[in-house]
């Protein structure tokens, strides 16, 4: 029996390659997030553990953008874990928080964030 929210074309989760994600889990990571962010652009996803979009957002997310990985540093929040830090990164990018959300930081700034399903609209080929 197909699952709900699987397509036919899916084979099996266990065939999905992982997505190499860089937890971000310290407040010290955001100074190096911002220095590196000069010569390679920098993604923080802020992802919700309890939540079932964010789940499936995250997923799509990392099915969509799996060439990308090395062209940038993939950071993953997860905001249950890690609320002051979570709100640390709202307050240091000016960017309200949201949840799933995404940042795209290049120079110290945040060139582009998204949150929610608009996440699978983004090309991050058009920012790395």
């Amino acid at each position: 029996m197909r699952s709900l929210f699987k397509s036919g074309n899916d084979s099996s989760e266990g065939s999905r390659k992982e997505f190499n994600w860089i937890p971000l889990e310290e407040e010290d990571q955001l100074e190096k997030i911002t220095k590196r962010s000069a010569t390679v652009p920098q993604v923080i996803f802020k992802n919700s553990t309890t939540c079932g979009i964010s789940g499936i957002v995250r997923r799509t997310f990392e099915t969509q953008h799996a060439s990308v990985e090395g062209k940038a540093d993939m950071y993953l929040l997860h905001i249950q874990h890690q609320r002051q830090l979570s709100s640390e990164v709202s307050r240091l990018f000016g960017i309200r928080h949201e949840s799933p959300q995404l940042l795209i930081i290049k120079n110290g700034k945040v060139v582009h964030h998204t949150s929610h399903g608009q996440i699978s609209y983004t090309d991050l080929s058009d920012w790395v």
